[in-house]
């Protein structure tokens, strides 16, 4: 009888796998003292980067933001369902109208 040889485990490709993502929220004035950015990474376990932001004093006005998302492909899609659950506006990059 022959040794079995142990299957090396290997993390299939795809969602998985690390990954960085950009987009550009905008947060409605309403919605500015909900902790948008930190759901982010306290839910679904993303590095968030931000890169840029726009917000008004005290509050007025909507949020802008810059981030770059890095996770796994996978939770960084359920992150950006999140973001329309909240009716968040998101562009991606390469959105030429609003990039």
């Amino acid at each position: 009888m022959e040794p079995t040889q142990a299957t090396p485990s290997v993390t299939p490709p795809g969602d998985r796998v690390e990954t960085s993502h950009r987009i550009r929220i905008r947060i409605p004035q309403e919605q500015c003292s909900e902790p948008v950015i930190s759901q982010l990474i306290s839910r679904f376990g993303l590095t968030i980067n931000i890169a840029a932001a726009l917000l008004g004093k005290d509050g007025r006005g909507d949020g802008w933001f810059d981030l770059e998302l890095r996770g796994e492909g996978d939770r960084i899609t359920a992150a950006l369902d999140y973001l329309k659950e909240l009716t968040v506006e998101v562009w991606q990059e390469g959105d030429a109208d609003h990039w």
